[in-house]
């Protein structure tokens, strides 16, 4: 792998990373705002997949608890950094949309990307989705693909 090639991925995982910050803040931000709590999604994701691949999630109730919320927040970085970093790749392509028509496209993927697996899984079902649980989703996928979109732009002028 050249030296260009990692700086690419290095730019594109930091990239994802700021995406994926603002991604958190401005859910906790809503949490904080209506009193919701937390989605259960990313924990019955854990779940689903530990005991799909037989895989113990060991420990006590309270212990296998945290583990597996620790898990599911561990598997929402991963996949924001994993995002920007294919956003990267795309870049190098050539396709580079502005950064308004960029950032709803990367948006979109991201929650495409965030939800598939868990609608593939029947862990949730967007047909299902209130107004309000269609929001607290693509407001702050929306906070996501903006930042990570900027932060790339920035990035890819150094």
């Amino acid at each position: 792998m050249t030296s260009k090639t990692v700086r690419l991925l290095v730019r594109g995982a930091a990239a994802g990373a700021a995406g994926t910050t603002a991604l958190n803040a401005t859910t906790y931000l809503d949490m904080t705002l209506r009193g919701r709590p937390a989605s259960s999604t990313p924990n019955r994701t854990v779940e689903h997949l530990a005991s799909h691949l037989g895989i113990p999630i060991p420990g006590t109730a309270a212990q296998r608890a945290n583990r597996i919320s620790a898990l599911g927040s561990l598997g929402g970085l991963l996949t924001g950094v994993t995002f920007g970093t294919l956003l990267a790749l795309v870049r190098r392509t050539g396709i580079t949309p502005g950064p308004v028509a960029g950032g709803l496209l990367a948006s979109a993927g991201a929650m495409i990307g965030a939800n598939a697996p868990m609608t593939a899984l029947k862990i949730t079902n967007p047909r299902d989705w209130s107004t309000a649980d269609w929001l607290a989703d693509a407001v702050p996928h929306l906070a996501y693909g903006l930042t990570t979109t900027w932060v790339l732009d920035h990035l890819d002028h150094q």
